[in-house]
């Protein structure tokens, strides 16, 4: 099913030549459309679609918080600021509601229609308390007096009991109380807040093979009486609001930054209600009653025929131990070039080495750290960190490196959004072992992903460094495609020095010559690149742009691409989330091909190829960057060239048209639609032929290992003299 989005021509700025533009909120809704299909899709494994269902809920959570939060604000306030396409923030949001609904409303088709029959015909049941019989009654019974009834605090709202503060996505039952002794009937309504601590889904003990659950709301419901003695209870339906969670600090104006930014999350699980999930067949003077007391207009209520937000299904993958419904398990390798027992900095000494996660295993950038940690040589470690796992042994490698004496700073980006609070944790874990840790660059997050190791060596002080273009995670690591570039080259290592320096003391104008860095001289080099494909174009050179990135939506980029396709450079874009820019317009953008690859692995690697006249060496760079003004102007990124020749005919010979002839892609259209093609021949998967990569290799592996472990013929055993 082709998927679309609003495209609009722009008016915003008249002495710039008009061209087209799609939406920013559009677009990022037309890719969780695109996440929704492989939920819908039955040639994948089922506990692996229920994972795609998850995805979408987790998506439109962020949608709602952060976008449709600042559109309200804009409007709100007056402030009209038209997007791209044109269009004001009211016209964004009735768009935005629109498709929101019928995106819900399939979802949830979805869920009820296709995945709960075929969980069924796997014996994997979601049960109301009014299936079970009468044994599971009374142990269903005893778990709710035991481990519900007691953390729960019915609230009835009158005069007396002001309506509560309900955190921000916290579920909740809404019912109506009536007091049989009264002589006038009349409805008051209570709300009881579940705790986050409860289990969303509980599993229900059986004999056999089979899974039975049932969701925490229903069992409520079910005993929801108990909470009220002596009223007569009416309807009872489970809700949930969605605030808006922006984070708004003035570093400048801040005396501590890490006690601001903690107080501004406090306030956060009250901000302004932008969104209301609700339960179908709700009692409507209940609902208006409920909309006024979190003051949220009827429009951004959304009744749902089913549990409310279905995210919580992600638990039910753990649950179930069913192997055949999930995709089958595989092995990282460990490249040749580390897989031997010398330490890692003789390896990258000899040359650079590149990990393509997560078919090429993380831990060697573990084992980076974890010898940098201990190696007596290692005088100083400086790191950056975004985001990172609960029990994340980058940061016990941090630690274990400051107390071995080694000069250690770690740069923790406190604004990574939606990971405010774990940051900020491990900031005062890594200073209460010694780690020097540092916030960065005031108004600017850091989001660069570099490890710089300095060790003295014979010859003198030598740098070593890892850079990527994803997270320092390694739980991420597994389920996210991404690169690691290990190497010591002189001109590298002293420019990510020259990065560090900046993020940690002042330099208003660094100078970089091999690395991209944003704010500093990203944006320039790229749009130079792009417009130097384009003269090499019309001077009859080869041209050619790929582009693989997160998202694009960078105005003066998309003009400058539109020109480079006008002069005739083909330009191939692999763009998995939002996208600004239309392809297909004739005399604009018709050497321009758009696609989004959405799989079993989140597509986050960012590489950019330009063919450079065609020449011995186009330039090839990957990094942390997307095409985005927040990414070019608001955040300290780094982007960095691939110079080995055979790191370079990986990338450029096996990697980048393995993508390009993926046929499960999805191809945008001028249209706004995005449409997977038919294929004659066999599809083709850029990550099932990695993942195929991986097992040839640990076939090969296996074959020789066995050949080394083959015993030798007694005649032929060698005669060892003392």
């Amino acid at each position: 099913m082709p998927t679309s989005l609003s495209k609009t021509k722009t008016s915003r700025t008249p002495p710039k030549e008009k061209v087209a533009f799609f939406n920013r909120e559009l677009s990022w809704l037309a890719f969780n459309r695109r996440v929704l299909e492989w939920a819908q899709d039955e040639t994948q494994p089922l506990l692996e679609r229920l994972r795609f269902l998850s995805i979408v809920s987790s998506n439109l959570d962020e949608v709602f918080e952060i976008r449709v939060a600042g559109l309200l604000q804009q409007v709100s306030t007056g402030i009209v600021e038209e997007s791209l396409d044109g269009l004001g923030p009211k016209e964004q949001l009735r768009r935005i509601h629109a498709i929101t609904t019928a995106l819900v409303d399939d979802q949830y088709d979805c869920w009820k229609k296709q995945l709960l029959p075929a969980l069924v015909k796997q014996e994997i049941y979601f049960l109301e308390p009014e299936q079970l019989n009468k044994k599971d009654r009374v142990w269903l019974d005893n778990y709710f007096r035991e481990q519900v009834f007691p953390v729960l605090t019915p609230m009835a709202i009158d005069p007396a009991h002001p309506f509560p503060q309900l955190i921000n996505k916290g579920l909740n039952i809404l019912t109506w109380l009536e007091n049989p002794k009264a002589k006038a009937k009349t409805k008051v309504m209570a709300i009881i807040p579940v705790p986050r601590i409860l289990p969303r889904i509980i599993e229900i003990p059986t004999p056999g093979s089979d899974y039975r659950f049932i969701f925490l709301s229903d069992l409520i419901r079910a005993f929801i009486h108990t909470l009220f003695p002596g009223y007569a209870v009416g309807g009872s339906w489970a809700f949930r609001i969605t605030r808006n969670s922006d984070l708004y600090v003035d570093e400048e104006a801040a005396e501590n930054l890490i006690k601001r930014i903690e107080k501004e999350l406090n306030k956060l699980s009250r901000g302004h209600a932008v969104r209301l999930e609700i339960a179908e067949g709700v009692d409507e003077t209940l609902l208006a009653d409920l909309l006024k007391a979190i003051d949220l207009p009827q429009q951004y209520v959304f009744r749902q025929n089913g549990p409310i937000n279905l995210m919580r299904l992600m638990s039910v993958i753990e649950m179930v131990d069913r192997p055949k419904l999930l995709y089958p398990p595989f092995v990282s390798r460990i490249p040749a070039a580390l897989s031997g027992n010398k330490p890692v900095f003789e390896q990258i000494a000899r040359g650079d080495i590149l990990l393509h996660h997560p078919y090429d295993s993380y831990e060697p950038v573990v084992d980076f750290l974890n010898q940098a940690a201990r190696d007596p040589k290692v005088f100083a470690i400086k790191q950056t960190l975004y985001r990172t796992s609960g029990d994340s042994p980058i940061i016990e490698a941090l630690k274990e490196a400051s107390r071995n004496g080694k000069q250690v700073t770690a740069l923790v980006e406190l604004k990574a959004r939606f990971d405010e609070r774990n940051n900020i944790h491990w900031a005062r874990q890594l200073e209460e072992d010694g780690v020097h840790v540092v916030y960065g660059i005031v108004g600017l997050k850091t989001h660069c992903k570099c490890s710089l190791v300095v060790r003295r060596e014979r010859a003198g002080l030598k740098h070593y460094c890892h850079l990527g273009t994803g997270n320092y995670n390694p739980k991420t690591a597994r389920t996210y495609t991404d690169f690691s570039l290990f190497t010591a080259r002189e001109h590298i290592t002293d420019e990510v020095a020259e990065v560090f320096n900046s993020l940690t003391g002042f330099a208003l104008s660094p100078s970089f010559k091999h690395l991209l860095v944003a704010p500093f001289n990203l944006h320039a080099q790229i749009q130079e690149k792009i417009l130097r494909e384009a003269r090499n174009a019309k001077a009859g050179k080869p041209a050619r742009i790929i582009a693989k990135v997160n998202s694009l939506i960078d105005e003066r980029t998309m003009r400058n691409l539109y020109k480079a396709a006008r002069a005739g450079v083909k330009i191939d874009l692999l763009v998995r989330g939002i996208c600004g820019l239309v392809p297909g317009l004739k005399g604009l953008s018709e050497h321009i091909k758009i696609t989004s690859i959405v799989g079993r692995f989140l597509e986050h690697s960012r590489i950019f190829y330009f063919e450079n006249a065609g020449g011995t060496r186009p330039d090839l760079y990957l990094g942390s960057a997307d095409w985005m003004p927040r990414n070019f102007f608001r955040r300290v990124e780094v982007c960095f060239p691939v110079e080995d020749p055979a790191l370079r005919a990986r990338i450029i010979d096996d990697i980048l048209p393995a993508y390009l002839k993926d046929t499960t892609a999805s191809h945008l259209h001028s249209n706004g639609a995005y449409v997977h093609p038919t294929h004659a021949g066999e599809p083709f998967s850029a990550q099932h032929y990695f993942l195929q990569q991986v097992q040839t290799a640990s076939q090969k592996a296996d074959t020789l290992n066995n050949k080394a472990k083959k015993p030798v013929p007694r005649h032929k055993k060698p005669i060892i003299s003392s």
